[in-house]
């Protein structure tokens, strides 16, 4: 008779403990620790001969050919951005985003342009396929290459895909997949992990690209173990706030590609529009005349972005000043206030602050630090800044502008839409040469702000 024992695992890091905890040691969370029945019996071994093992051959590294390399073309110049340059044959990739953010709205209107030429099977867990057939007609998708299919059974999806033998299959969502082996309900991390080694098989064996879109927890990061991560070729993250239009598709691993580069996205009544000139898009709207706003240039991947920092500090009506920043590392928010009081004599200490990166871009590059000072005093000092410049420079602890990379790539963009007055480290000034508009270079956070207000 099998022996049976009960583990408990948490469903947010995976980790494993023979007893019940209210916290988990691994991650810290709360409550997360569901029951699991293992199945300790273990089968004899297969009796393996010599004679009818097989081995893996070793190959050199100049034998091995990729002249046979195929990618499909997604139809959507972005998405092929963040892949690499398309969908590699064999490959699993797992999309994940808050509900509502446009996941299963991107894979229905790819099949549309991919369903020309291949045949599609998209497997559903979570809506019927009614509701599949009023999504489509909405996203005026009609390929009669694409079939749709209902099911939860692991084992029942991967049959019917050794069957039909479809060029590209979609999970949506590996949440609501099962293995009926296993005792646990779906969703949970045995569940995950288990379904998501079946469907890795299936693809590789197949030779068959895979989308897996898998639900998000309440921190933003994939739901399920983080081995779930591992198994997968490529991970494609969604941002974004649901209350307004911009999405931003991000690499997170990529085994066929760079994981720098974005994607950016548009959402309307008719599904997702790829933008191709975002800078233009984050832009729009920018008011005139008003303290505390400043243009900066960033780069994601190969692609220079301005995107619109804003400022406030008002007179705080508490003890302790309060400091919020969306779109942009805290922590590093309370070193440039540091900075700015200790160093350049700007003083915060009795003042709420705030920072907005508009659009729902969230930047982690510390070249648009200066670009945060020049709002945050702005706004102190309640002055408008010049409003066809942009900034960009880091700012180090000595309140010194310490040069950033790729200047050259920034400053054509920023000439190209326009902006006549660029203000940069002292330091990248002699690897730049622009004829169209005014370079300054500056050395501390009181010569920028001197130069963008002349």
């Amino acid at each position: 008779m099998a022996k049976i024992k009960s583990v408990y695992i948490c469903s947010e890091c995976g980790y494993e403990t023979p007893k019940w905890v209210g916290k988990c040691p691994s991650c810290g969370e709360w409550n997360t620790m569901n029951e699991e029945i293992k199945d300790t019996a273990k089968a004899a071994p297969a009796v393996r001969t010599r004679t009818s093992m097989t081995y893996a051959q070793p190959y050199s590294i100049r034998e091995i050919s990729t002249d046979d390399e195929h990618r499909y073309d997604t139809g959507c110049h972005e998405l092929n951005r963040v892949l690499g340059g398309g969908i590699v044959k064999g490959s699993l990739i797992l999309l994940g985003g808050d509900p509502g953010i446009g996941k299963s709205t991107v894979l229905m209107q790819i099949c549309q342009f991919l369903g020309d030429t291949l045949k599609i099977l998209y497997v559903s867990g979570e809506e019927s396929k009614r509701q599949l057939k009023l999504r489509a007609i909405r996203l005026e998708v009609d390929s009669p290459n694409l079939f749709i299919m209902t099911e939860t059974d692991v084992e029942v999806v991967c049959e019917q895909i050794k069957n039909i033998k479809p060029d590209l299959v979609m999970i949506d969502s590996i949440q609501t997949m099962n293995l009926s082996e296993l005792s646990s309900s779906p969703g949970s991390v045995t569940q995950v992990r288990e379904c998501t080694n079946i469907l890795m098989r299936t693809a590789k064996s197949l030779d068959i690209p895979m989308f897996v879109v898998g639900h998000v927890n309440k921190e933003g990061s994939i739901a399920g173990p983080k081995v779930l991560e591992h198994i997968v070729d490529t991970v494609l993250h969604f941002e974004g706030d649901k209350q307004m239009s911009c999405r931003i598709l991000r690499a997170v691993k990529n085994r066929y590609g760079s994981t720098n580069e974005i994607g950016v996205f548009e959402m309307t009544d008719k599904g997702l529009k790829e933008v191709e000139n975002p800078s233009v898009m984050l832009l729009s709207g920018r008011p005139s005349k008003v303290s505390g706003t400043c243009v900066t240039c960033t780069i994601e991947g190969s692609r220079p972005i301005l995107a619109e920092t804003q400022g406030l500090a008002t007179q705080s009506g508490y003890g302790n000043a309060r400091r919020m920043a969306t779109g942009y590392d805290y922590n590093r928010l309370s070193m440039i206030l540091a900075v700015l009081e200790k160093r350049s004599g700007y003083f915060f200490s009795n003042s709420d602050t705030y920072i907005n990166i508009v659009g729902g871009l969230r930047v982690d590059e510390p070249a648009i630090d200066l670009s945060i000072a020049m709002a945050l005093v702005s706004s102190l000092k309640d002055e408008p800044l010049y409003e066809k410049a942009v900034v960009f420079g880091e700012i180090g602890l000595a309140g010194e502008i310490r040069s950033v990379s790729q200047a050259q790539m920034r400053v054509n963009e920023a000439v190209r839409l326009g902006f006549d007055r660029i203000i940069l480290p002292f330091h990248n000034l002699k690897g730049v040469q622009c004829d169209d508009a005014k370079l300054i270079g500056v050395k501390n956070i009181r010569e920028a702000y001197e130069a963008i207000t002349q």
